[in-house]
C-alpha cells in the first residue's frame, strides 16, 4: 500500500474551518449593529418609566419581544426574557413543578435521557426535592414515540419535557403528537427548542405546547440572553426562581439587558426571513458531506437519517492509533458531543442512551453546519477525513508487514 498523498486546501480557503455551529454561532453583523446603539447612545433602563431614556429602552424591548414571538407563532406577551436557555429550562421545570405540586395536582414528571444537561440536571434536582421522574427510552434512531408518552402518564403526572431537536444528533422529536397527548390529559408540556428555532418552522398557534425555551446565541445573536415562552393560561402559574423587583410579570426579576434583548430580537427576525432558503442550502451541504463519508469503512450515522435538521451530521468513525478522529482534524472546528459536556472524557451520554457502544460513542464527531459554511469547506473536510483514515490504514498495513517480517 502506498502512502496517501497529503490533502492540499484551495488557496482561498480560510482557516480554521468552523463546523461547530451547534455549540454557538457568530453574531450576525446586522445584529451587532443594532446592539451597539443600545450600548452607547440609547443606554436607558427599560424599567425607568418617568423619562425618554427609559421609554426608548422599553419600546426596544417590546419590539424585540414581538420579533421573537413572530418567529415561533406566539403572542409578544407570552415571551419572558431570561439569561439564556439554561435559565429558561430551570424556570420552566422548577417553576411549573413547584407551583403545580403546591396546588395538589401531583408529583410526577416525564422526560427523555437524551435531553440537554440543563433539563436533566434540573430533573435530578427535582427528584431530590421529592418529585418522581420517568425517563422515556428512545429507540436506536434517537426518537421516542407518542405511545411511550401515553403509556407513561399517571393520574399524578404534572409535566412532560421533550427537546424539539437534539443538540448532539439533530433528530426532531414528534412534538405535535406529544403535545396533543399532554393537552388531552391536562399535563403541562415543556419543549427545549434551542436547536430548533431558526432551523425549522415553529408555529405555537398550532402546537399544544405550554412552555418553550430559546437561546439567542444559537441563532446568530449574542450570548447571555434567552427567552421562555409561557402560554397564556390562567391555570399555568410559574413559581419565580429569582427574587427581586418582580420584572417580567413577576416571573423573572432583574434589570433587562436591553442591548442583548434587541440583539436577540433582530437575530430571530433575520432567521425568520432566511429560514427556508438557508435550510435548503445547508441541507444540500450536509448531504454533500455525508455522501463523501458514507462509504468509508466502519462509519456509522448517529440518529434518524430522515427526521433530523439539515444543520447536523453526527458520525462515528473507527478508532485510530492516535486517538479519536475528531482530535486529528487540525484546522477544522468540530465537536465530539455537546459544548456543555465537551470537557468530559466519558463517551456521549446521548449516544449511550440510544444503544451505541462506548467505543462507538467515544469516536463520534458532530459536524454542525451554519450560515457561513461553504461548499469548498465541505469538500476540504471530506478530503481531510479520508486522508486521515487512509493514513491510518497505511500505518496499520506497514505495522502488519513489519510484524510478519519479524516473525519470519
Amino acid at each position: 500500500m502506498n502512502a496517501p498523498a497529503p490533502c492540499r486546501p484551495p488557496a482561498d480557503l480560510r482557516f480554521p474551518i468552523y463546523l461547530d455551529y451547534g455549540a454557538t454561532t457568530p453574531v450576525d453583523p446586522q445584529v451587532a449593529r443594532v446592539m451597539c446603539d443600545f450600548l452607547t447612545d440609547k443606554f436607558g433602563n427599560a424599567a425607568s418609566s418617568s423619562h425618554p431614556f427609559g421609554w426608548e429602552a422599553r419600546r426596544a424591548v417590546e419590539q424585540a419581544r414581538a420579533q421573537v414571538a413572530g418567529l415561533v407563532g406566539a403572542q409578544p406577551g407570552e415571551i419572558v426574557w431570561t439569561s439564556g436557555a439554561t435559565e429558561s429550562n430551570n424556570l420552566a421545570l422548577k417553576g411549573a413543578a413547584y407551583a403545580l405540586r403546591a396546588q395538589g395536582r401531583g408529583n410526577h414528571l416525564i422526560t427523555v435521557p437524551t435531553e440537554h444537561k440543563a433539563v436533566l440536571d434540573t430533573m435530578h434536582t427535582l427528584e431530590k426535592a421529592g418529585f418522581e421522574v420517568t425517563y422515556l427510552q428512545p429507540g436506536a434512531d434517537g426518537l421516542i414515540t407518542p405511545q411511550q408518552l401515553r403509556a407513561a402518564l399517571r393520574p399524578d403526572t404534572l409535566l412532560a419535557s421533550v427537546m424539539y431537536v437534539n443538540n448532539e444528533i439533530g433528530v426532531i422529536q414528534p412534538i405535535a403528537e406529544l403535545g396533543e397527548i399532554c393537552a388531552a390529559h391536562d399535563v403541562v408540556f415543556h419543549v427545549d427548542a434551542v436547536q430548533a428555532a431558526g432551523k425549522i418552522a415553529i408555529d405555537l398557534t398550532r402546537l399544544k405546547v405550554d412552555l418553550m425555551s430559546f437561546s439567542a446565541h444559537k441563532v446568530y445573536g449574542p450570548k447571555g440572553i434567552g427567552a421562555l415562552y409561557v402560554r397564556h393560561n390562567p391555570q399555568l402559574k410559574l413559581e419565580a426562581q429569582i427574587d427581586g423587583g418582580g420584572h417580567e410579570n413577576g416571573m423573572r426579576s432583574g434589570t433587562l439587558a436591553t442591548h442583548q434583548i434587541v440583539g436577540m430580537g433582530e437575530a430571530f427576525a433575520l432567521a425568520g426571513r432566511l429560514l427556508e432558503e438557508e435550510s435548503r442550502r445547508i441541507g444540500a451541504l450536509r448531504d454533500r458531506l455525508w455522501a463523501g463519508l458514507a462509504d468509508l469503512p466502519g462509519v456509522q450515522l448517529n440518529g434518524c437519517a430522515r427526521q433530523r435538521v439539515p444543520h447536523n451530521l453526527n458520525v462515528s468513525f473507527p478508532p485510530t492509533r492516535h486517538g479519536t478522529l475528531g482530535s486529528q482534524l487540525l484546522g477544522i472546528a468540530v465537536s465530539a458531543g455537546s459544548a456543555c459536556n465537551s470537557a468530559a472524557a466519558a463517551p456521549s451520554f446521548v449516544l449511550l442512551a440510544i444503544g451505541r457502544s462506548p467505543d462507538v460513542a467515544r469516536n463520534a464527531v458532530r459536524f454542525s453546519l451554519g450560515r457561513g459554511t461553504t461548499e469548498a469547506e465541505i469538500d476540504y473536510v471530506v478530503a481531510t477525513v479520508r486522508q486521515v483514515l487512509a493514513h491510518e490504514a497505511y500505518q496499520a498495513s506497514q505495522a502488519r508487514t513489519a510484524a510478519l517480517a519479524s516473525a519470519a
